[in-house]
């Protein structure tokens, strides 16, 4: 398993991310934002969290303009899989590669905490390894993590069973962190080959540090 993780100016997660898949038994390569090509034998490409180019304009808008993404862009449209975590959820909004865009949060604050999360559909590699409805508490950190999407783009995300995680209390309900519509924490593309969610699974691998649920979701990369 060969997971080449993008590098921007800005990002901070690079490493954590790292870090976790290397923990799992996974080979990994950090890939600078210059670069023209993503590597031959690159069997996930993350997209890391952090500030890329500061978060300046807006959150991943100056990142999809990277010359690394047109490489990005050629991968996903080939089938190859793309996980976007925070910063990388709103590099591939802003790229066309995921539906809808992210907002700043309603409450205009920056949210840092462990938030519970429903898995909405598991029909997919990312989630595979979690059951239909069960709750996970994974970290969330992000100043514009508010989901939007038109009326139609919804009735799209629910018909193809693109929504992927909820924010949701221990038990289930709904707990809105950030104004994300209908609750929103990840989607998927049509494909269901192109990833992106708001927490950080890469920081729940240790319950030392007060939560392992982020393990399942990566590992369903693995069997894929």
């Amino acid at each position: 398993m060969k997971v080449t993780i993008l590098q921007f100016p800005g990002t901070n997660c690079e490493y954590d991310t790292q870090h976790a898949f290397e923990e799992l038994g996974a080979t990994t390569e950090i890939l600078w934002h210059k670069a023209k090509s993503v590597p031959e034998d690159t069997n996930l490409l993350v997209i890391a969290g952090g500030f890329s180019y500061g978060d300046y304009l807006r959150s991943g808008a100056i990142a999809r303009f990277s010359p690394v993404m047109k490489a990005v862009t050629a991968y996903a449209k080939n089938g190859g899989k793309v996980l976007g975590i925070c910063n990388g959820f709103q590099v591939l909004t802003e790229a066309g590669l995921l539906p809808g865009a992210l907002k700043r949060n309603d409450n205009l604050h920056f949210i840092s905490k462990y938030h519970h999360l429903k898995v909405i559909n598991n029909d997919n590699v990312f989630l595979e390894k979690l059951d239909s409805d069960s709750v996970i508490n994974i970290p969330i950190a992000h100043h514009d993590g508010n989901y939007f999407i038109d009326d139609i783009g919804l009735k799209e995300l629910e018909a193809n069973n693109q929504i992927l995680l909820k924010y949701t209390d221990e038990n289930g309900n709904i707990k809105n962190p950030n104004g994300s519509l209908n609750s929103i924490a990840g989607v998927c593309n049509k494909s269901k080959n192109v990833f992106g969610l708001m927490p950080h699974p890469e920081r729940a691998m240790e319950l030392l540090l007060g939560s392992d649920d982020g393990v399942a979701m990566l590992q369903g990369f693995f069997s894929a």
